[in-house]
């Protein structure tokens, strides 16, 4: 996906696009899994490194693109909601109204606004359009021992000496956010994966975890390089253009943050505190739960002698990914847990049986404010086979059709690439999706969807579309694809009836379908889904229209 939104709305060779992060908005009235990625200046990739260029001219990152993840276009790439220079926003989306980001993650020289240089806001064809910062980041050069200091700090006799530099200029340092917010409180320790919000208002606000940690609480089982104890007692968030830092307390039992709060008085906030806006997008860290995951991995036996024994120990669930053995990363879905009316934004993982494929339980985190930090386990039943992701693959590969396709098509030029698979939890089983993509050879080719595998229980199907895959494990007839021939009925024979119904199950499966979270950190094409919302409401329909 890193790769796609790159080659479609980098629009500069400057800027770069460094994660793409899952997050949730209200749309119209509708409660939608959406994924964002901010367009941020990158200093290494300027043409002409000049001083003038690197801290006056080229100053900051502009706008963020934002994809729903169950939607791309006919030709496969992703439908965007936002996009564009200035930004472009459709289908209820906030409109952008303060796009510069001139605090990011790839912020990491000092710059200096307000100056008699003309800075870049952004380009526009062949020209470039320029402004002048209006806010109150940056600290003023408004004296010659403030820019004396600034000089020795930086090593760099021109900002003690030239003429671009006004009393009015003000220099920004500490840009980079992971920095920032180490630099104000050293004493936390940071998630790795900052995600940006974008506010009611328009404007762009990073959202950072942080988490109270020690070496010293007693019988406690360690995690090498974090300690014995560690809680996600703090949220964090860094105004995009200002810089503004703001700490909240999210977890007010946490005797530790609040030793900090009393060390440090008015460094941080309740959470009730934090704008309403931005609160909706609080969500449960990937980097704690995975630490909750492989703990509970082992914990959740409770009888004593089981647990002596490691008899029910379990595993994070692994599978090939570019060629390397890795553990499935938790990703984030929408979906309605068992006995709940409503669906909800949560983090998910898988468990299996130790050094086996099958699968054995599922994990969730809650995110929503409702309840928030509440963790649910569901436990397959142990009397039945579920399959695993490595189980899955394996008959994938071993499907006559499946294998014989991907063959063809990889001696014909082009490379297929194998999406993420995305594991779907629907009532005592689990549903897998995997999307297919066929690239051309040629560097900077784009990556289209081509086919969609669905594999459920026994049963492997591979069609052009979610809706048709469907419609191959549950026995109903699938509506044609656009231009092409009427999909075969399968053996047994469904009635017009049936394929209505399918039609209409099928349209809401296919807003359903996600990617997974795991691997959008990495950027990867391959790990292109779509959203799960309503997803196990649908499939229920489809095994209620089969019987």
């Amino acid at each position: 996906m890193l790769r796609t939104y790159g080659q479609l709305q980098e629009i500069r060779t400057y800027y770069k696009f460094v994660d793409v992060d899952n997050d949730r908005y209200t749309l119209n009235g509708e409660y939608r899994q959406l994924m964002l990625s901010p367009r941020e200046l990158s200093y290494p990739h300027l043409q002409s490194p000049v001083w003038i260029n690197k801290h006056l001219t080229f100053t900051h990152g502009f706008g963020v693109v934002v994809g729903p993840v169950n939607r791309v276009t006919p030709e496969g790439l992703p439908d965007f909601l936002a996009k564009d220079i200035p930004p472009v926003t459709t289908d209820g989306f906030p409109k952008i109204t303060r796009p510069e980001i001139y605090f990011g993650e790839l912020s990491t020289e000092y710059a200096i606004v307000r100056t008699r240089a003309q800075e870049l806001d952004y380009p526009a064809g062949d020209q470039n359009v320029y402004s002048r910062y209006a806010g109150r980041g940056g600290v003023r050069l408004d004296s010659w021992l403030r820019k004396l200091a600034f000089a020795a700090r930086f090593t760099e006799k021109n900002i003690l000496l030239s003429d671009d530099l006004s009393g009015e200029s003000r220099l920004m340092m500490n840009r980079a956010i992971g920095r920032r917010v180490r630099e104000i409180a050293p004493f936390f320790r940071y998630d790795r994966d900052p995600y940006i919000v974008v506010t009611r208002d328009g404007r762009l606000v990073w959202m950072l975890d942080a988490y109270t940690t020690s070496d010293r609480y007693p019988y406690s089982d360690p995690v090498p390089g974090v300690g014995n104890y560690i809680r996600n007692s703090v949220k964090v968030t860094v105004d995009a253009y200002d810089g503004a830092v703001t700490f909240y307390i999210a977890d007010v039992d946490d005797p530790l943050v609040r030793l900090w709060a009393k060390a440090f008085p008015g460094l941080l906030k309740a959470l009730t505190e934090m704008p309403a806006d931005l609160r909706e997008h609080v969500r449960y860290p990937e980097d704690f739960f995975a630490i909750q995951a492989r703990k509970y991995a082992v914990y959740h036996m409770n009888d004593p002698q089981v647990f002596y024994n490691k008899e029910d120990l379990w595993a994070i669930p692994r599978r090939s990914i570019e060629g390397r053995d890795r553990e499935i990363e938790p990703y984030y879905t929408i979906m309605r847990l068992p006995g709940e009316q409503r669906e909800e934004f949560i983090l998910l993982t898988l468990f299996n049986p130790s050094r086996r494929d099958n699968m054995i339980a599922w994990l969730a985190a809650r995110s929503d404010p409702l309840h928030y930090g509440r963790l649910v386990v569901f436990d397959f039943p142990k009397q039945k086979l579920v399959f695993g992701p490595r189980q899955i693959d394996a008959r994938i590969d071993q499907d006559p059709v499946i294998s014989q396709q991907l063959s063809l098509w990889n001696q014909r030029g082009s490379s297929v690439i194998r999406g993420s698979l995305l594991a779907i939890p629907i009532e005592q089983s689990l549903i897998y999706i995997q999307p297919l993509y066929l690239a051309a050879a040629e560097q900077g080719a784009l990556p289209e969807l081509r086919r969609v595998i669905v594999g459920y229980g026994n049963q492997i199907a591979m069609e052009p579309t979610l809706e048709q895959s469907l419609a191959r494990i549950f026995g109903l007839r699938a509506p044609p694809t656009a231009g092409g021939p009427p999909a075969a009925s399968p053996s047994g024979g469904a009635t017009d009836t049936g394929a209505r119904a399918l039609r209409a199950i099928g349209r809401q499966a296919w807003e359903a379908w996600t990617r997974a979270q795991e691997a959008l950190r990495r950027g990867d094409w391959t790990t292109y889904g779509t959203e799960q919302k309503r997803l196990e409401e649908t499939l229920r329909g489809l095994t209620e229209e089969r019987r």
